[in-house]
């Protein structure tokens, strides 16, 4: 039996949460492999008891940089008290003296994206900017210090490699479609009412909390062009996030954006919907799209497809691997391109319906058993090699 060591303490939104929700269910129904995991303890609490798994207390008070440092100067002592045999770091960032052989998960393009720091320039979020760096900075000396770095896609995992200079392994993320579609909550009285009645209106839906490299802007200013193309036939734009600002990034450009152009009443914030009720906000929806402007995986894609909904995408090598026929792909800055796509989703039947067909067939290649066995498998091999 193989003891991991799952370090998510870094885990506090958006992928970071679905991938360990996701894998450590997994882990536990092996029984050749003990899990010893540390996790925000708010998450924790979320797993209850599980088999072969045990949680372990590790501070996670203060800022990101203090979670580094305490995590550099104690996850060590821990890892030797559980006897742990291989270290994931699921964070993005290494142990860099680790006593046992370390896989890293690295899953942050914001560090390699040259467009997210011209975005943050033209912001005037100089702090931002600065922070970014010195992230980057901690994560690719990191994949230096692993043994083995593993990204959610290969279209990311070979960005890694031309960014720090070593091989990434790429290792899908995985997904549940039995469990997403059947093991769900209706949505709350709050949100349908917030959703309206189904009027003829044509339903788009972007499944995102508010950040930068999601690119909301362009997908704003899409909406006036795609209303007077489908006038009179009305739009709806259904968000997961509300205009507000929190967590670091300002909404007050896509505030002012939706007054500006005059459609902030076409768009409905709905604010985090819980996941269990996920499955049916897609299926209240016509066409998912996204303009994000850097991706690493995008489980929201594997979602859509799995909901049988077709898919607008911004033209992303990691948006294209995913998807595949599954979307139409538009220049990823590009509101006039993002409308025409739309466009050529509810005009054709067919084209719809190819889509969708495409997506549900591609969505069933993800599976987080699949994704934990190669974990397990890469575990088995550095345990191997350090004998």
């Amino acid at each position: 039996m193989i003891h991991l060591f799952v370090n998510g303490i870094a885990a506090s939104a958006g992928g970071g949460l679905t991938y360990l929700r996701n894998v450590i269910p997994h882990l536990a129904e092996r029984t050749d492999v003990y899990t010893s995991v540390a996790v925000n303890p708010a998450l924790r609490e979320e797993f209850g008891e599980l088999p072969r798994v045990s949680f372990v207390s590790l501070e996670t008070s203060g800022g990101a940089m203090q979670r580094f440092w305490r995590e550099q100067t104690r996850l060590a002592s821990l890892l030797r008290s559980c006897q742990a045999q291989v270290l994931i770091s699921a964070g993005n960032f290494a142990l860099w003296r680790s006593p046992v052989p370390q896989i890293l998960l690295s899953r942050n393009s914001l560090y390699t994206s040259g467009d997210f720091y011209r975005d943050l320039r033209s912001r005037g979020e100089y702090r931002m900017w600065l922070d970014t760096r010195v992230r980057g900075t901690l994560a690719k000396l990191s994949i230096h210090y692993a043994e083995r770095t593993i990204a959610p896609s290969k279209a990311f995992a070979d960005e890694l490699r031309r960014w720090a200079g070593v091989p990434v392994v790429p290792i899908y993320h995985g997904f549940d479609r039995d469990l997403f579609l059947g093991d769900s909550l209706p949505l709350s009285e709050e949100v349908e009412r917030k959703l309206g009645p189904a009027d003829g209106s044509l339903r788009l839906l972007f499944v995102s909390h508010y950040t930068y490299y999601r690119n909301f802007e362009t997908l704003i200013r899409a909406l006036p062009l795609l209303k007077k193309l489908l006038a009179p036939r009305r739009l709806r734009l259904t968000l997961t996030c509300e205009f507000h600002s929190k967590d670091g990034y300002r909404t007050d450009v896509a505030a002012a954006l939706l007054r500006q152009l005059d459609v902030a009443n076409d768009v409905v914030q709905l604010g985090p919907v819980p996941y269990r009720s996920l499955s049916h906000l897609y299926q209240a929806c016509d066409v998912y799209v996204t303009p994000a402007y850097t991706e690493t995986f995008a489980h929201p894609l594997v979602e859509a497809m799995a909901s049988g909904l077709p898919i607008v995408a911004s033209d992303l090598p990691v948006h294209r691997e995913i998807c595949g026929s599954a979307a139409l792909y538009f220049p990823r800055f590009s509101p006039d391109e993002l409308a025409q796509r739309i466009m050529e989703v509810v005009s054709s039947a067919e084209v719809s319906a190819r889509l969708a067909d495409e997506g549900k067939r591609r969505s069933q290649s993800f599976s987080w058993s699949k994704h934990v066995g190669q974990i397990v498998a890469l575990a088995g091999q550095l345990i191997g090699l350090g004998g």
